[in-house]
Order: structure tokens, then sequence, then C-alpha cells
């Protein structure tokens, strides 16, 4: 595990970062394409010389380097010019979301569920921004979602585990975390949550 998802776990968002780490595009950029890119604002025009696929790898860059401005910025304007790419759109969602833009990040979520309805990235992202704003019965929905998709993943059962907790709801969500370690023995984050639940 690498110390972005490290981090990441230990946030609601871990799940969604994990997918953004995942689905990065990486291409080769032409050489003419090397112009600084410092101090970028979060405008379009500003990269409208750069192809989509450029602006994601810098974008990509940008993130992984922890300006998440200008990662930002770089994806606006790759939307711009190909705006029904759902990755670029759960990216921007995703950084939305960690700077506290919560509705924002939802929006973009949601324009991606448009494209597809069974991404269950997108579901697991939303749950947590609606955890994180204690719309728990939404949250549920696209966990629940999630789970529809695909009922093998053991971070969405160690996600649900986390809302349930919040919700007081300490027996299910022993059964949640029970699950994932289930699917993934050596999931020591859930190892540790369930520990607290049986203190």
């Amino acid at each position: 595990m690498t110390l972005f998802q490290i981090i990441m776990l230990a946030a609601s968002g871990y799940f969604a970062f994990k997918i953004y780490e995942h689905i990065q595009t990486l291409k080769d950029v032409n050489s003419d394409e090397e112009a600084s890119m410092e101090d970028a604002p979060r405008t379009a025009e500003a990269f409208s010389t750069f192809s989509p696929e450029s602006l994601i790898q810098r974008a990509d860059e940008a993130f992984e380097n922890d300006d998440k401005e200008k990662a930002l910025a770089l994806l606006i304007e790759a939307n711009a010019k190909d705006a029904n790419n759902e990755d670029t759109l759960f990216k921007i969602a995703y950084i939305l979301g960690e700077q506290g833009n919560f509705d924002e990040a939802l929006e973009y979520y949601n324009e991606a569920l448009e494209i597809d309805e069974q991404n269950e990235f997108v579901h697991n992202a939303m749950a947590s921004i609606y955890r994180q704003k204690e719309e728990y019965a939404s949250a549920k929905m696209h966990l629940n979602a999630s789970l529809e998709i695909d009922n093998t993943n053991p971070v969405t059962y160690y996600n649900f585990g986390n809302l349930l907790v919040d919700m007081h709801k300490k027996e299910e969500a022993i059964k949640m975390y029970e699950k994932a370690l289930e699917l993934q023995p050596d999931f020591i984050e859930v190892t540790q949550e369930l520990e607290k639940l049986r203190d």
C-alpha cells in the first residue's frame, strides 16, 4: 500500500482515492506541450492549447505532487474538451470533495453516473460524501447500489461498517466488518475497528 493510500484510508474518502489512482491515464506528452504550468488558475481558457489526454496526465502528476488546485484546473479544461469522460468527471468530483465542496462534487459524480449508472466506484465515493454530510440514508443507498454491482469488494463492506458505526448500529457494523475480513483476512484497519467495537 502506498503512502497516499494509507493517508486516504484514514479518511472517509479512502475508497475514492484508490479508484482515482487506479483510473489514471498515463500517455506520452508531445514535446511542444512542455510549457510551464505554475500557478495555474481554475479556468478553462488557461490550458486551451493542450489535448484532453495531456491535460489529464498533467492533472494526475499535479495530484501526486499534492497540488490539487492545479490538478482541478487541468481536469476542468479536459472536461470542457471531452465532456463525456466519466474518469475525468470522477477525478474532478473527488478533488472537490477533498476541498470540502461537497455539493459541487456530487453534481460531477451524478454526471458520471448518467454515463454509467453501474459504476460502483462512483456509488462508493458518493456514499463517502453523504456520510460526511451526515445524510446517512443517501450514503446507505449508494453503498447498497455498490454492493449490488459487486458484492466481493472488502473496502465497500469496510465503508459500510464505518457508516453503520456513525449511525450507532453496532451489531450491523460488526457484520459488515466481518464480511470485509472474510474477503480480505489481512485488512488491518477492519481488524482494528472490530477490536474497538468488541472492547
